[in-house]
């Protein structure tokens, strides 16, 4: 098994305990990396609306 092979499987099992274990942290972290990729996409937006109206 290689090793990015291997850092997968680790990192799948250490998500999986971290929901089994503390689901309400795992919830909230969860959405605030969404809110966080929202916001980005937005501005995202607001930049490339401004750009093209002149």
């Amino acid at each position: 098994m290689d090793v990015k092979k291997l850092a997968i499987v680790a990192g799948s099992a250490l998500l999986l305990f971290f929901v089994i274990t503390q689901p309400d942290s795992s919830a909230s972290l969860v959405h605030s990396i969404l809110g966080m990729l929202r916001d980005g996409a937005e501005s995202i937006i607001t930049f490339v609306s401004n750009v093209f109206q002149g």
